[in-house]
């Protein structure tokens, strides 16, 4: 375990039980929806290139607009 992650469960460790378990439960629904995506993308590495050349192509093309920082 990383001194990081030992210094977030000590704080937590002092908070009431419903937060730990609200912050808890957050923490393995973010873990799962990481092995989520791992695994759609082990299983279509071929489409994942695809769909990149294809938004490559677009911006060659001039297709796409740059993204304003503060609207995201």
């Amino acid at each position: 375990m990383t001194k990081l992650l030992e210094q977030a469960i000590a704080k937590l460790k002092t908070r009431p039980i419903s937060e730990q378990d609200s912050i808890a439960a957050m923490i393995l629904e973010e873990i799962e929806d990481d092995n989520r995506w791992d695994e759609s993308f082990a299983r279509s590495p071929d489409l994942l290139a695809k769909l990149a050349g294809e938004a490559m192509a677009e911006h060659r093309a001039g297709k796409t607009q740059e993204l304003d920082p503060e609207t995201l």
